[in-house]
């Protein structure tokens, strides 16, 4: 089925364009700066845009160009991202920005085949900044415009195998002029009007043109697979002090959180958890996490305990500014359970 939904797209866009903090608007003189559509499409990875914005906002006054990114401490980096979740971005963030640096003379490849080879830049991130910050025509594909095209042809391929069939019916549809501003488009209009739930299909500028609206079943694409149950894992924590200070540790470079401060503990089993405390002490049990990531759900158990005794690795942190260690969200959840130990103490 043929269908030409760009010109009335980009008429609503030009309309109804959200602002963002990234987004340089339709009307707008300048050109889009590759720097913060890169930053941003990397932020938005699996995150929301409210979840987003103050990020960015920081990100962009501490680091306001790819130089003085690819200049930061990449502890002082991974820092100030605690809390956004998915830290592999933070440190393929760092080292993209080291490489646009290095081998780039500070400025950003403006074919998708060139962005891709970049650290943490695959293929809809490539094609995102290509078409945004550069005006190149390419298939920018994220949920959003999944769930619009899924329901524009009413797709009854069930997702993830319908990804193939979508990106070719995305491709279909996508503009040669404007291709940034209908990448754009179909991501607003997958936020704002062909939402997940309660579709708003009457303000809907593709509603005539829409096969899943026809069917009075809007809501039903893009089909889904079964979800799995994700797997369980356990975990211990633990949480000392000494002189209003808790003792933090730091993650392996490599592998889930990688890098960032937290607290104490063994690995994360299937089975009953394992851990070797840091000092000898009277530890007593103050309660549990949980968080739940991409591929399992963990529960993570927590000690506390007072001790004089020096902790062979780590480092003292002042308990009054814990949300200043830029702790992952898992280890954050911590510090509640510990306050309330140490006041019923």
């Amino acid at each position: 089925m043929a269908v030409d939904a760009a010109p009335a797209l980009l008429h609503w866009y030009d309309m109804n364009a959200r602002t963002l903090p990234w987004r340089t608007l339709p009307d707008a003189k300048q050109a889009p700066d590759p720097y913060r559509v890169w930053l941003s499409e990397i932020m938005l990875q699996q995150t929301t845009t409210a979840a987003v914005a103050p990020y960015f906002a920081r990100f962009t006054a501490r680091w306001p160009t790819i130089e003085t990114l690819a200049a930061a401490e990449e502890a002082e980096l991974m820092a100030a991202w605690a809390g956004l979740g998915y830290y592999a971005r933070a440190r393929n963030l760092i080292a993209c920005a080291r490489t646009i640096a290095a081998q780039h003379g500070g400025r950003f490849p403006q074919q998708e085949t060139a962005l891709r080879a970049l650290p943490g830049i695959g293929a809809y991130t490539a094609a995102a900044i290509a078409a945004i910050a550069f005006g190149q025509r390419a298939v920018v594909v994220d949920a959003n415009v999944e769930r619009v095209v899924a329901r524009l042809f009413a797709l009854e391929t069930p997702l993830p195998a319908a990804r193939p069939e979508l990106r070719r019916l995305t491709d279909g549809i996508t503009p040669d002029a404007r291709a940034g501003d209908f990448a754009q488009a179909m991501m607003d209009i997958g936020a704002t009007v062909c939402m997940p739930r309660a579709p708003r299909c009457l303000i809907c500028p593709l509603a005539e043109i829409c096969a899943a609206r026809a069917t009075g079943e809007p809501e039903r694409y893009p089909v889904k697979a079964p979800k799995r149950a994700k797997p369980e894992r356990r975990g211990i924590a633990y949480w000392l002090e000494r002189d209003g200070a808790v003792l933090l540790s730091r993650r392996p470079p490599r592998g889930m959180l990688g890098g960032m401060r937290a607290l104490p503990g063994g690995a994360w089993h299937d089975a009953a958890p394992e851990a070797t405390p840091p000092i000898s002490a009277d530890w007593r049990p103050i309660g549990a996490v949980r968080h739940v990531f991409t591929h399992f759900a963990l529960t993570l158990d927590l000690l506390a305990a007072r001790g004089e005794a020096k902790a062979a690795d780590g480092e003292w942190w002042p308990v009054d500014r814990i949300e200043e260690a830029g702790l992952p969200t898992l280890y954050a959840k911590a510090a509640p359970l510990a306050a309330a130990w140490r006041e019923a103490a």
